[in-house]
């Protein structure tokens, strides 16, 4: 049995983009599905699901509320996302982000959610400005963490100092469990060979990222030309470059720094690309992260985010709803309610 702990199960909804995209599910569709799926916890992305967004309707707060009643589920996080560069010819003025994210806390207050998924590169001084704006609507603003950054990256550093330093609940992190990729998606190695890869460049990519011996792609911040250099000696194409960088995009994070840092973390995306119909993921080892989670003392909620369907879907129907159900079956057995 699990030691006793408080995490929550949910799903965002970006799980879904295929089917919501090419129209075979609406809105509703997916969250009845979650319903038949037993997540309780639901995370929306405002900019995709949302007609009209920031701007939303007071049709749509009543229709979602009662979804939200009809399905028995609870809104737990909405998804921003902070377009500075919107505007011809420079960037968003600091007043105009303050003001951007602002729309955002209400907005999450109004949909009945308790936090916000920040966008990675959302400056800490901005978050501490919208700091009383958060507290005064309960919405939690969370920057997630995501591959290629971690807990011990200079951005998220700068934040935990912030986050020390204001002491308060309502800026924190989500974290993205990509960060714990520790095998490269076979799905993604096939997809390589699919685009015209070599076999044999395929087959070096993911066993260079499996056992971390990949050339880097970037030192001290600046691009290193030696993963190109290496696949244009093997008979590589230009095409072949680009598909590697998107392999070599994961990492895979210390999970030993989960203890120190879970104080300050939130929410988790429960990212997941390849579940086998004996829940297990292929690249995210669950078994070794969840235990630790319970372990610190984690409270919040896992929400599933499927994304393999990006990997297979030139080629093969994408069925979210099987791979989002394998997560949550996978989910509760390693929190003990299976």
């Amino acid at each position: 049995m699990s030691k006793k702990h408080f995490i929550k199960r949910g799903v965002s909804l970006y799980s879904f983009q295929d089917e919501y995209f090419l129209r075979k599910m609406t809105l509703e569709d997916i969250i009845a599905a979650t319903q038949k799926l037993d997540i309780p916890g639901i995370e929306i992305i405002g900019d995709q699901m949302i007609p009209n967004y920031p701007n939303i309707s007071d049709e749509f707060i009543k229709q979602w509320h009662g979804w939200m009643d009809k399905y028995e589920r609870t809104p737990v996080c909405l998804d921003m996302f902070l377009d500075w560069n919107k505007y011809k010819g420079r960037v968003m003025t600091e007043d105009e982000r303050i003001e951007s994210v602002s729309m955002d806390i209400v907005n999450a207050n109004k949909l009945g959610c308790t936090i916000i998924r920040i966008i990675h590169d959302v400056q800490p001084e901005l978050l501490e400005k919208l700091e009383p704006t958060a507290k005064k609507y309960n919405v939690k603003l969370a920057l997630e963490i995501h591959a290629p950054s971690y807990y011990d990256s200079p951005h998220e550093q700068r934040l935990v100092e912030m986050f020390r330093r204001v002491q308060s609940p309502y800026v924190c992190f989500t974290l993205d469990m990509g960060v714990f990729t520790k095998k490269l998606p076979r799905i993604a190695k096939e997809r390589f060979v699919r685009e015209g890869m070599k076999r044999e460049i395929a087959e070096y990519l993911a066993e260079g990222y499996d056992t971390g011996t990949l050339p880097s792609t970037h030192e001290l911040g600046k691009p290193n030309t030696a993963l190109a250099d290496k696949i244009l000696a093997m008979g590589g194409r230009k095409e072949d470059i680009f598909w590697a960088m998107m392999g070599s995009h994961g990492i895979f994070g210390d999970p030993k720094l989960l203890k120190e840092y879970i104080p300050y973390t939130s929410h988790i995306h429960g990212k997941c690309y390849d579940l086998s119909p004996e829940y297990t993921e292929y690249s995210i080892p669950y078994e070794e992260i969840v235990p630790l989670l319970i372990e610190g003392g984690y409270s919040g909620y896992i929400d599933t985010e499927y994304e393999g369907n990006r990997w297979i879907q030139d080629a093969f129907e994408v069925d979210s709803v099987e791979q989002v159900r394998r997560h949550q079956m996978m989910l509760k057995r390693l929190l003990g309610e299976a």
